[in-house]
């Protein structure tokens, strides 16, 4: 048997020990209930014990399940802190590590991919992976004209196991219901599923970091290694030092907590506006926190891993804007008009526009004030508040459609904010969202804004 279809089948097996497990400890939670324990205290063991299990197959794997455990992991906030806490550092262990492949391997995908003399591209090759993810792993080198770079490798094989991975996962998603409640994972994976022919196709994820790297160059706040050489399931990028933002997450300072958050917020908002491209992978594993280049400058955000983007060529929708500035201002009627007209209130049902408007305004509390703080516990408190069935916003949710066209933004959205908790930042949101949220700010303000600046720059 080959390397690859017995890696197949111990992947296989160890993914098919999930959902025994888990109905193994369902049925030891319903036995602890009768017993006369608690649901509260059950639930939370319960949660304990599939996490557990979880967390510890998933960071064995490649594949589909390694790529759902980094898109899980940006919701850890979202976990109630006992069950977070002791898992915290295998969920970032998650984002960055993978077990790399075997240094013969890697010369030979080199080898069928560049030529016999790929040696000859590099000056010099380091066979250790300096990092590795869900499909691929990446090697530092030095580039035959003395440019520092990333090479990244894809494992042989990839995307039939990320297919494999992602539909065993698929039917089991309901036993995964104990981890957070409240949480529909099945979507989540459906639209895993459905990006991945576009994340193994290097040419397309090279021709959305070269458009931000030219995009962002000279900026003062993001930085983009640019694409150096891009071949069949090879990508050589420029080589980008910085922390990791999930050693920000555990050890940064208030300062850094603070400019990551606002750099990353900034990032979200303005990149779509800015190369009409949401970069969709906002997982800690894709960012770092670069020095300042001088004592007048600050952090910047360095921005990895474009294998995921989605296209919005007039950026993000006017809709969204809208919809956030008319929330904030108490129009329950244009709000519900405009959410019904775009498809997430559908034909078939009448709601109460006021119902809807209490609905929304805590998830956009962020945006109501000058600066917030993101915290781990307001994560929770919104994910219970809309998970508790026995709450108003509970069943005013169920009773709302997510239009397919909005998802992967709800989804970059919702993954964004997770990090911004899990970094406990203080964030001036809607700075961020009054300067490339298109529909925040009114139109004849937006024109009045732009008439001064055209004033001021006649005045210099």
């Amino acid at each position: 048997m080959s390397d690859l279809p017995r890696k197949a089948v111990t992947r296989t097996a160890k993914l098919a020990s999930l959902p025994i497990g888990f109905a193994g400890r369902a049925t030891w939670g319903l036995g602890r209930r009768i017993g006369g324990r608690s649901a509260e205290i059950v639930t939370r063991e319960l949660q304990e014990r599939t996490a557990d299990q979880l967390f510890k197959v998933l960071g064995e794997l490649k594949g589909g399940a390694m790529k759902f455990g980094q898109a899980l992991s940006v919701f850890e906030s979202a976990l109630p802190e006992e069950v977070a806490g002791p898992y915290r550092a295998a969920l970032t262990k998650l984002q960055e590590a993978a077990p790399p492949l075997p240094v013969r391997t890697v010369h030979a995908v080199l080898a069928e991919r560049l030529g016999e003399d790929w040696r000859e591209l590099f000056l010099e090759f380091e066979d250790k992976p300096s990092a590795a993810a869900s499909i691929g792993q990446v090697h530092r080198a030095v580039w035959h004209d003395g440019r520092e770079v990333a090479v990244k490798v894809q494992y042989p094989g990839a995307g039939e196991a990320l297919l494999s991975d992602l539909t065993q996962l698929s039917r089991f998603v309901r036993l995964l219901g104990p981890l957070i409640p409240g949480m529909d994972i099945k979507p989540l994976i459906a639209e895993l599923r459905d990006r991945v022919s576009e994340e193994l196709d290097y040419a397309l994820e090279a021709e959305a970091q070269h458009e931000h790297a030219r995009v962002f160059a000279g900026d003062p706040d993001v930085v983009v290694p640019d694409v150096v050489h891009q071949g069949d399931q090879i990508l050589v990028t420029e080589w980008m030092d910085g922390t990791p933002m999930a050693d920000i997450i555990s050890d940064g300072t208030t300062e850094q907590r603070d400019r990551a958050g606002q750099l990353l917020a900034r990032f979200l908002f303005s990149g779509p506006a800015r190369t009409g491209l949401l970069h969709a992978d906002p997982h800690p594993g894709n960012f770092r926190l670069l020095p300042p280049v001088d004592d007048e400058s600050e952090f910047r955000l360095g921005v990895l891993d474009f294998g995921t983007v989605d296209r919005l060529p007039g950026g993000l929708p006017d809709i969204i804007g809208e919809a956030l500035r008319m929330t904030l201002e108490d129009d329950a009627e244009a709000v519900y008009d405009l959410l019904r007209e775009e498809g997430f209130v559908r034909e078939t049902i009448d709601l109460d526009p006021e119902a809807v408007l209490d609905y929304l305004l805590p998830i956009i509390e962020p945006a109501a004030v000058d600066e917030f703080t993101f915290t781990r516990s307001w994560m929770r408190n919104q994910a219970a508040r809309i998970a508790d069935p026995r709450s108003p916003a509970h069943q005013l949710g169920k009773q709302l459609n997510l239009p397919p066209f909005y998802l992967l933004i709800h989804r970059v959205t919702l993954s964004t904010i997770g990090v911004l908790c899990q970094l406990n930042a203080t964030v001036r949101l809607r700075d961020e969202l009054e300067d490339w949220m298109p529909g925040f700010v009114p139109y004849e303000d937006e024109e009045l804004e732009e008439e001064t600046r055209e004033a001021e720059g006649d005045e210099a």
